[in-house]
Parts: structure tokens; C-alpha cells; sequence
């Protein structure tokens, strides 16, 4: 898009130049041709004020729409985004997380930004060059103060484009409940300033260190701030609510919250997303609540940045499906164009539900999300030797049975669950540790279409566990195709906002469906592979299984190691598109 605009651009500037040659005069400055407000502060209901620009075409007087993005990101090319909207026949506003740029306020990531995007929209809404019609769009954080903004829905608010939204506290800083480290920095990026601290936010290898050192020295996670010698205020206070309770629920809406959310969305993600759980979160929950919610999805194999661009040719060294690419920003103002000029329907929305099918090289459409698929494979995890691995059967043991399995806490040498989909192909898998279960070959081909889920029957020596669960497909040239995966607490499997412990010795039942939706055509003599675990590793929280506080844990808490007993009627439900 970037270089189809300064083409655009160069294009225009080239043929006026040539058009006033002719007259005899000097080609017209670009600087003239947008009327730009840089430095506007807005100010809250609650007295806070929140530094914005505006960025108008100049010699327009009429009332015009509004594109706005609301976001903590302070960057020089904001203005060339707002201009992108200009061109595109709008008026152009980019507001800032409160405490960012020119506002004199505490910088508090997530927790002011629904109300103070309901504010700045209403102060939009009441301008003379807003004829009342407001759109926003944006990925990642800017998805999520769009979901935040329709917390209380502003009569302006015409429509949202949410691109790989956030959800805190159900995706960053943690997922399913476990916290994660890999955008620990991202605190110290966003908030060191009021811009954005590049220097922090590059110094991966001041964080990995940090990390290892973490890993190795067997601290309580509460304290990994002090290795890398930084306090970090926002993760301390995020420690303090590990389920999704209260102080998470009211930075989104929740529940019930999404019945008055009238109004068109269009959502864009990505197979391979870190955040895909969050964005379709807000989507499951819309359409849940609201029964008549005009809900868009647009889907493919993207990962985090690359759906805020239409894709990659490659991703996590796999070679994408041409037709998979295409550009957001310009499906974003065809999207605004009907919605808020009443032009025509981009042509890719056939369906609420738009993804690219991978190994296909085609966009199919469904209705809603369950509609992907007509049928599911019910797979269970046997305890039946299958060569190397074990048999994933589509019928139920007969016979009660177990697999067992040791995790030593204390021994820093062995990681467990490497569940991360980089690379997505494989030629070879990690068998050293955790359950491999492998299905027959398929007898025909078909489209796994969805997102899997299932239920673990499990009993343990100790009050809870992390776990994961990994599905592949198993090519008929033997390589492994990452699927999608699943990592989450054990404790918060039946109820995300209140943590419930396993009882010691007793067996007990895990369901977990909070998993990555994904859509690939697999030939036939493919095999399904599900590849169980328990979590350990460097990458995120360590969970002993004393039913403390997983944060206040330490290694002196991994003396007795962890002993599980994987039952066989545990089971996966991948949801799959027969012909």
C-alpha cells in the first residue's frame, strides 16, 4: 500500500506539475493541500487530557466523516496515516493513549482507554467538520481500544475494523492464564516516554538474558524485575489478578456488554496471530450476545504484523498461498466507503466468515464460525503403541488405561512443550519428552476447518499444572504442518475468572477450547498428530503444582517432582469440512 500511495502520489504531483508548466506557473506545494492540527489536547470527564491530531483537506467546508485511531503508539509516520485518509475522502484524527505525546498525565497501558475513546469521539462528534459519522481501525493495541471504545457504545461510533485486536489479560501479558515472556520489554517500549523507547524495545538480547538468568536461578516469577534490575510497576500489578476478574473485565466489554453493540465490524487475523485468541474472543462474544450482529471476518495464514498488511508471501518459513495476500488498507476504506458513504460491499465479504483455505490456494465462506466446518474428527489419546508414538483412535478404549509421566522442576537442563509454530513445517519433532499420538493415514482428503478442542483426563500428585497440546499434520513425505496449539492453566480450565484446584491423586477432567482457529487442506495419507505436555521452559511462568500463588513459587517448591498419569479417554474434536 505504501508504495502504491507514493506512486499515487508521484503520479499526481508529476501530471499537476505538467498541467501548470503549460500555464506558466510553479507546480502547487504539497504542504498545502491538508490542514493539519498536531498538537490538540482533548480533555476527559475525569480531567485528564489526551493529545491528538487532526488532519483535514483544506478548501473543504462541508461536514465530512471521520477515520480515527486511538492507540498508545507514538510514531513520525502517524501523519502519513492520517493523510492516507484524507486522500481516501475522509477527515483523519489520531488520538493518544492518555499520557503519551503531549499529555501531562500517568501512563497506565489498557486501564483509561475505553473511557477516554469514548471521549475523544464524542469531542470529534461535536466539531463542525464531523457530519457525525465516526469510524475507527487499527491492529493490536488499536484493536483493542476500538473493543474498548464500544464498552459504552457513543451514538457516533458508526463502525469498528479491528485488526489482530489485544485482549489484556487474556492474551498479553497471559494466555489462558499463564504468563508469558516474550513482550515483557513492550511495558518499557510504550512507557519509558512519551513516544515510544526504541532502544528498549530493540535490546532483545537485555531481556533474554534477563530471562535465562530467571530460568536458571529458580526465583519466584513476582521478582524476575529485579534480574534484569528494572522495576516494572505494570507487570507487578498485573501479577495481582491472575484469572480474568474484575480489573480486566472493565477495560473491554464483557458478557452482556456486547448485546448493545449494534453497529457493523470488521475483524482481520491470522492463522499464526500470538494474539488470535484475544481478537476472536470479541468475535465468539458478539455474535453469543447479539444475535443480530453484522460481524466480518477476514482470515488467512498471517501472523501478528502481516494481517495488518494482508500477509506475507512467507511466514515462519512457510510459502503461502498466493492468493492469500491482498491489502488491508485498502479493504479497510472500501470497508469505510459502505459502511459510512453507502458504496458497495467489498467484494472478498461473501459471507460473515472469510478465510483462505491453505494448501488450497482458495477463500471460502461460511455463515458463522461453526458453519466452517460439517463434521469433526473425535479423536482419542490411547495408551496404544503406535511404533514410536501412540494411536490417536477415533474410538473410545475399552479398556481404562494411562500413560505416566515425570516432571522435575528443579532440573533446569530438560524444557517441556515446545508448542511455538516456528518454523510451521518441520522435518523432524522433539520426542524426548510428553505424548505423541498419531492417527491412521486419511482415506481421503480433507479440510480442517476450525478451531480443535478437547478434554484431558488426568491425575496428579499436586493441586494444578500447566499444560500443552499441539496439533499437526503429519505430511505423506513424513515433514509435520503446525496446526494449531493450546497452552493454559489447569486450575482456570472450567472458569477463566476464578482458579480451582485439582484435588491430589484424584482423577480429574481438563476440557480446554481456547485454541487457534486455523483452515488447511490435507491430502489423503495424511495422519493427525497431537502431541501432549506439561509446560516448563524459559518462556513464561513456572507452575509447581503447590497451589500458592504461581508467582510466589520458587524452586524450592519443585522437590517433589510433578507425577502425571495421562488417561486414555482423553480426547481432541477437530472440526473438519467433508466433501
Amino acid at each position: 500500500m505504501k508504495i502504491f500511495l507514493n506512486f499515487i502520489f508521484l503520479f499526481l504531483i508529476l501530471s499537476n506539475a505538467s498541467a501548470q508548466q503549460v500555464k506558466g506557473t510553479k507546480p502547487e506545494d504539497p504542504k498545502t493541500l491538508y490542514d493539519i492540527q498536531d498538537d490538540v489536547l482533548i480533555k476527559t470527564r475525569d480531567g485528564a487530557l489526551i493529545s491528538a491530531i487532526v488532519v483535514r483537506k483544506k478548501g473543504i467546508t462541508t461536514p465530512q466523516p471521520v477515520i480515527l485511531q486511538f492507540t498508545i503508539y507514538v510514531r513520525n509516520r502517524d501523519i502519513k496515516g492520517l493523510k492516507e485518509a484524507v486522500d481516501n475522502g475522509y477527515i483523519g484524527v489520531m488520538a493518544y493513549s492518555r499520557g503519551k505525546r503531549f499529555s501531562p498525565d500517568e501512563i497506565f497501558p489498557y486501564e483509561h482507554d475505553g473511557k477516554d475513546a469514548y471521549d475523544v469521539i464524542d469531542w470529534i462528534s461535536k466539531q463542525p467538520w464531523c457530519n457525525g459519522k465516526i469510524g475507527m481501525f487499527g491492529g493490536s493495541y488499536n484493536g483493542l481500544t476500538q473493543w474498548a471504545s464500544t464498552k459504552k457504545l457513543h451514538p457516533a461510533l458508526k463502525t469498528i475494523v479491528p485488526y489482530v485486536a489485544n485482549r489484556a489479560g487474556m492474551g498479553l501479558p497471559m494466555e489462558n492464564s499463564v504468563f508469558i515472556n516474550p513482550n515483557y520489554e513492550w511495558t518499557f517500549y510504550v512507557t519509558n516516554n512519551k513516544t515510544l523507547d526504541t532502544v528498549v524495545g530493540d535490546d532483545r538480547k537485555r531481556f533474554r538474558t534477563m530471562q535465562d538468568k530467571w530460568w536458571n536461578s529458580g526465583v519466584a516469577y513476582r521478582k524476575i524485575d529485579s534480574i534484569d534490575g528494572t522495576p516494572n510497576k505494570y507487570l507487578q500489578k498485573w501479577l495481582l489478578h491472575p484469572g480474568y476478574d474484575k480489573y480486566w473485565q472493565d477495560m473491554v466489554p464483557y458478557k452482556e456488554e456486547f448485546a448493545q453493540i449494534n453497529i457493523p465490524v470488521l475483524s482481520i487475523d491470522g492463522y499464526y496471530n500470538d494474539s488470535q485468541i484475544s481478537s476472536l474472543y470479541y468475535l465468539r462474544e458478539h455474535v453469543k450476545y447479539n444475535k443480530n450482529a453484522e460481524h466480518y471476518l477476514v482470515i488467512g495464514p498471517y501472523g501478528h504484523f502481516g494481517a495488518q498488511k494482508g500477509g506475507d508471501p512467507i511466514i515462519n518459513e512457510y510459502k503461502v498461498d498466493p492468493i492469500a495476500l491482498f491489502n488491508t488498507k485498502k479493504l479497510t476504506y472500501e470497508w469505510f466507503n459502505y459502511i459510512l458513504k453507502g458504496g458497495p460491499k467489498p467484494a472478498v465479504l461473501k459471507d460473515k466468515i472469510n478465510y483462505e483455505v491453505m494448501g488450497a490456494n482458495e477463500w471460502r465462506h461460511a455463515p458463522s464460525l461453526e458453519k466452517m466446518s460439517n463434521d469433526f474428527l473425535k479423536l482419542y489419546l490411547t495408551n496404544t503403541k503406535s511404533k514410536d508414538k501412540y494411536l490417536l483412535s477415533d474410538k473410545k478404549p475399552a479398556k481404562s488405561g494411562f500413560l505416566p509421566q515425570e516432571v522435575d522442576f528443579a532440573n533446569r537442563e530438560i524444557s517441556n512443550n515446545d508448542y511455538y509454530p516456528d518454523p510451521i513445517i518441520r522435518k523432524e519433532l522433539d520426542t524426548i519428552n510428553g505424548y505423541f499420538f498419531i492417527s491412521e493415514p486419511l482415506d481421503k482428503p480433507i479440510v480442517v476447518n476450525g478451531a480443535f478442542e478437547g478434554e484431558i483426563k488426568a491425575l496428579i500428585n499436586k493441586k494444578d499444572m500447566d499444560i500443552g497440546v499441539v496439533l499437526y499434520e503429519v505430511m505423506p513425505n513424513g515433514e509435520y504442518f503446525h496446526l494449531s496449539y493450546f497452552l493454559g492453566r489447569a486450575s482456570y480450565a472450567k472458569d477463566i475468572t476464578t482458579r480451582n484446584l485439582l484435588v491430589p491423586n484424584k482423577i480429574e477432567t481438563i476440557p480446554f477450547t481456547n485454541t487457534r482457529l486455523v483452515s488447511k487442506q490435507l491430502s489423503k495419507g495424511s495422519r493427525l498428530l497431537v502431541v501432549v505436555n506439561v509446560n516448563k521452559n524459559a518462556f513464561s511462568q513456572l507452575n509447581y503444582g503447590t497451589g500458592k500463588d504461581v508467582s510466589d513459587e520458587t524452586i524450592k517448591d519443585a522437590k517433589e517432582p510433578l507425577k502425571i498419569k495421562w488417561y486414555n479417554d482423553s480426547f481432541v474434536k477437530i472440526p473438519i469440512w467433508k466433501n
